[in-house]
């Protein structure tokens, strides 16, 4: 069995703050090219947002990918799971009450549906509110790491690089559905293909893995190889979103080289990866180091407050500036620093970490 020791990795603490931060810039976007019951929006604040949010579709990725490097090993079980679910779950769940609250008071549902939404939390996130999906997909890969961690601990390099190499395939499959909409197995009696086990956010938890107990040492390739693949990757995400704005009617379909789970975000979020886990400081540094640790610590309080905030935001700043070329990145960063300075206020309350993790 393989043992990696623990330490403080400030770089993965950044990337986590970044991937945060990339988050709520998606969300500050989406004011400027989502229309009404998702019809896309081809104007020219569009344009900019699918410059700058192309690279931030890395987010979530980056988040699974931060997960999978702290996950392995599990050892007790049942204290795996208090710890890990308890500080996940109990906040997921307590926001969601807020949030169906929060609709309420914004006349946006009535207080039958508000009550409806909170007694629907255990089926789909019970509100509308789209980024509490992020929870469910983490919760699934805490479920599974149970039984994917022997496996880990023991497999040979090229055993986690078969894995991996048959992930990478599987996230081509947007793109090859658009030649052959079923492939591999696919038929509407069958949602279980051929690579569907190799599918998935879990990919990027062992690839983390991968990377932390094979290339943990920085070496100078990390940097050639990182950039090259936020270039490219970035490359197929940006001129395929622009490509398809003009004639895509919603953006269920503008978004196709947007998704998560396709091989050009991939390459984004394992080229940053590469880059930031590199990232130190020297003992010189405390006072960056301990905002870096408090930030990183909040990240999940941020991402699940920030809504409330961001729509606050926009509501003051987007009458006042006319290009989103500002306003998406200004909305961004003022909803991240208002956010964190609420979760760390909340911080202080007894038995916060119920309420922010």
């Amino acid at each position: 069995m393989t043992t990696i020791k623990t330490q403080r990795h400030y770089g993965l603490d950044l990337l986590r703050i970044f991937a945060c931060y990339m988050v709520i810039q998606v969300h500050s976007g989406e004011f400027y090219y989502i229309g009404n019951i998702g019809q896309t929006l081809n104007t020219a604040d569009a344009h900019w947002v699918g410059w700058y949010n192309s690279l931030c579709r890395a987010c979530v990725p980056l988040f699974a990918m931060v997960s999978g490097f702290f996950l392995f090993p599990v050892g007790d079980v049942p204290l795996f799971f208090k710890k890990r679910m308890t500080r996940v779950a109990i906040p997921f769940i307590i926001w969601c009450i807020f949030y169906a609250v929060y609709q309420y008071f914004m006349g946006q549902s009535t207080l039958h549906a508000s009550l409806v939404n909170i007694l629907k939390i255990f089926v789909n996130y019970g509100t509308d509110i789209g980024h509490l999906w992020y929870v469910y997909m983490l919760l699934g890969i805490y479920l599974f790491a149970p039984v994917i961690s022997p496996w880990i601990q023991s497999a040979s390099r090229k055993s986690i690089e078969f894995y991996v190499t048959l992930w990478a395939i599987s996230l081509t499959l947007p793109y090859i559905h658009l030649i052959f909409p079923e492939i591999w197995g696919e038929a509407f009696w069958n949602h279980t293909p051929m690579l569907y086990y190799f599918s998935g956010f879990m990919g990027y938890a062992v690839l983390a893995y991968y990377i932390r107990r094979f290339h943990l040492e920085p070496k100078t390739w990390n940097y050639t190889v990182g950039i090259l693949l936020i270039l490219v990757g970035y490359a197929i995400t940006v001129s395929g979103f622009m490509d398809r704005l003009p004639t895509e009617k919603f953006v269920m379909t503008l978004e196709l080289t947007w998704g998560f789970e396709t091989i050009n975000v991939a390459m984004i979020a394992a080229g940053l990866f590469l880059m930031f886990k590199n990232i130190t400081f020297n003992k010189s540094s405390a006072l960056v180091t301990g905002i870096l640790s408090d930030a990183s610590a909040k990240s999940y309080g941020i991402y699940l407050a920030h809504i409330m905030v961001l729509n606050a935001v926009y509501l003051w700043l987007n009458p006042a500036i006319a290009s989103a070329a500002v306003k998406v990145p200004l909305i961004a960063v003022i909803t991240f620093l208002l956010t964190w300075l609420g979760v760390k206020i909340l911080s202080y309350l007894p038995k916060s970490k119920w309420l922010i993790g």
